[in-house]
């Protein structure tokens, strides 16, 4: 009878659209949701009404040593739309956040990291915030819900739709109803209600889930993730075309070696490249699908070489060009995943090599295959190897002391071993005893700081940032570095993309990592690329802005001395690889040898050169067809007109649509 009252309650409180709340009988108490991320219980979300139209919230999680903060206040108009709000803390990066919106009559103020500014507002449409709690997405699904079509109108721009409302009865018999959203982000955005307060929103590895409900969570992504799958299942009938011989008439080839061979007819069938000849105008069969090349290049299938990858991010990779890549910590369900990319159950790469994890106890563990002994960790490695794993990551809160014993055995079946630099611990001690890889440049750069710093926590960033200015690349300690990659046969992950991001970017600004595709990304990537990445002021701009050019001078220096550089993002899948690809340009690798790094170099060190990574008669038809030249202008790699994967055709225009993403054209 108590869970009747309560619906009842929720119905009076509600139907009035003057706030989103409430599930007790006495409003100002609060209602309280877990967040759990990585399947840890890792912060709190609490909402409580402090008069008729006013609601306030309070929302944190940590992520090893990250996390956002916020305390959040909001005002409601008849119609439930915000009419005044505030948000005050610190984002995931710990950079503080100071945000607001006001409406009076018919116009608004408000302030966020693009500065204040006013415009008209007649009280209809959705102010939604840069950061916050997730208030925002509760009040989200009231609208949409009572909208007519479905549709809410966002402030200053925007409109986002409801394309489903599932009405689902878990096993205790709850009645929910589960909301797909779709024009926020690059995927679908999914609401768990119960009337008309949100209970959870599952995202990833970011689940907010009411404490009552905290039982029935894995249940709820279970039934989601079910949904999911045919949702994808119905994109991938809708965006692949498969053609059984295809002539691709004069195109210009990437060559083994780093050459263009201009006007070329290129034929596949089926998943098979079975022709390359100069183009003429030879009859052509009826039943040869003819796809016209003309001054356009013809690119092998790219490698990601740092990817962690999901069920939506692999319509990214495909969409820009890339293939295959290594995934480089999962969790242990990552061959069904490959077998549904392999199997074109779902859009996605090539997964040739798997990286699992390993990561050691305490308050900054990644929280994904976590142990707290080194036999634990022999342990883990040998499930590995049985699962078919190639490689193990190891992570920073790594005892340096089981670092040997953990690759010793890594080796012994035949794994490689790779990974953050464990804290306490300099990358030289690391591939001493054992490391065959290092992650990351800012690794690199710690090498030449001290073994004191705790790199479990954010130190691992801002001690690189404003340290990594300083290094010297004619000192001995240097040198001695480098010999040292060269004489063990180190690879280094820069993954420098990720650093331009977090040291170079200005908040209110957009990224220069992401600034030549921001305009064409949904609303809410749009705004992650204002935030201006590591907080930073006064002489730490200048410091971070040349510790990243020095990263980049390494990058070259490096690759310059023979060390095996491997092309990664360890993000946003296509458009952060094409813009990792672009700084190695910009670093001073030629754009010929940034191609063959990112095809060939990057296959035979995957072990599969013998199908892929060119484009040869007998192997498998992974290719791309870019409209330009990126030996002339690395951007061009941006313009991928459509993608193969083993003679399966998807048109990037076409899959960038189906998230919400403007096409380069």
């Amino acid at each position: 009878m108590k869970y009747i009252c309560t619906l009842f309650f929720v119905f009076i409180v509600t139907s009035s659209f003057n706030t989103p709340f409430s599930t007790t009988k006495n409003s100002s108490e609060k209602v309280v949701y877990d967040v759990v991320f990585r399947e840890g219980l890792a912060g709190t979300y609490e909402k409580w009404k402090t008069n008729k139209n006013t609601v306030n919230y309070y929302y944190t999680y940590t992520d090893r040593g990250r996390g956002p903060e916020f305390s959040e206040e909001l005002r409601f108009n008849k119609n439930g739309f915000i009419s005044s709000q505030t948000v005050t803390g610190v984002n995931y990066l710990k950079d503080s956040i100071q945000e607001f919106f006001k409406s009076e009559k018919h116009s608004a103020t408000w302030l966020n990291p693009k500065g204040e500014k006013k415009g008209a507002f007649n009280g209809d449409a959705l102010y939604f915030r840069y950061d916050g709690s997730p208030a925002i997405y509760e009040i989200l699904a009231r609208l949409l819900m009572a909208a007519e079509d479905q549709k809410v109108k966002l402030f200053p721009i925007g409109e986002v739709e409801l394309v489903e409302n599932l009405p689902i009865t878990l096993s205790n018999n709850t009645e929910v109803k589960l909301l797909m959203v779709k024009g926020l982000d690059l995927n679908p955005t999914y609401l768990w209600m119960i009337g008309n307060e949100m209970v959870a929103k599952i995202s990833g590895n970011l689940h907010v889930i009411r404490a009552d409900l905290k039982e029935l969570r894995l249940e709820m992504k279970g039934i989601q993730d079910a949904i999911e799958d045919k949702y994808l299942a119905r994109l991938i009938k809708k965006l692949s075309h498969t053609l059984e011989d295809v002539l691709i008439k004069n195109v210009n080839i990437f060559t083994p070696q780093g050459t263009i061979l201009n006007n070329q007819d290129v034929l596949v069938n089926g998943d098979r490249i079975t022709a390359i000849n100069r183009s003429d105008d030879h009859e052509i069969g009826s039943e040869i699908e003819v796809i016209n090349g003309q001054g356009k290049t013809l690119l092998p299938g790219m490698f990601d070489m740092h990817t962690h990858n999901t069920k939506f991010r692999g319509m990214l990779h495909v969409a820009g060009g890339v293939t295959s890549v290594r995934d480089l910590a999962n969790n242990k369900q990552l061959k069904t995943l490959s077998n549904q990319f392999n199997t074109n159950e779902i859009i996605g790469p090539r997964i040739v090599t798997f990286g699992g994890i390993i990561d050691g106890d305490g308050p900054y563990a990644n929280q994904r295959n976590v142990v707290s002994s080194v036999e634990e960790g022999l342990a883990e490695i040998q499930e590995y190897k049985e699962l078919g794993y190639q490689q193990i990551k190891l992570y920073s809160s790594i005892r340096p002391k089981w670092v040997a014993p953990l690759t010793k055995r890594a080796h012994e079946l035949e794994m490689r071993v790779s990974g953050h630099i464990p804290a306490f611990m300099t990358a030289t001690q690391a591939i001493n005893q054992g490391y065959d890889e290092i992650q990351h440049m800012n690794m690199v750069f710690l090498n030449f700081l001290s073994d004191t710093i705790d790199t479990r926590t954010p130190l691992r960033h801002t001690m690189s940032a404003y340290h990594g200015v300083d290094l010297n690349l004619k000192s001995k300690e240097y040198l001695d570095f480098v010999e040292l990659l060269k004489t063990k046969n180190i690879r280094i992950d820069p993954t420098v993309s990720i650093f331009e991001n977090m040291f170079v970017s200005v908040k209110g600004e957009p990224s220069p990592t992401y600034v030549k595709i921001i305009d064409r990304l949904p609303l809410l990537n749009q705004r992650d690329y204002y935030s201006g990445g590591l907080p930073k002021s006064g002489e730490k701009i200048a410091r971070y802005k040349g510790s990243f050019n020095k990263m980049l001078a390494v990058v070259y220096d490096l690759h310059q001395k023979g060390i095996e550089i491997v092309p990664g993002t360890d993000g946003l899948p296509g458009f952060l690889y094409h813009r990792e690809l672009e700084l190695y340009a910009q670093a001073g690798i030629s754009a010929s040898e940034v191609l063959q790094l990112a095809t060939i170099k990057s296959a035979e060190m995957t072990g599969v050169s013998a199908s892929y990574g060119t484009i040869e008669v007998g192997k498998m038809a992974d290719l791309i067809l870019v409209d330009g030249n990126p030996l002339e202008d690395m951007s061009a790699i941006r313009n991928v007109e459509w993608t193969m994967k083993g003679g399966t055709l998807f048109y990037a225009k076409e899959v960038y649509q189906a998230m919400g993403i403007k096409h380069f054209k």
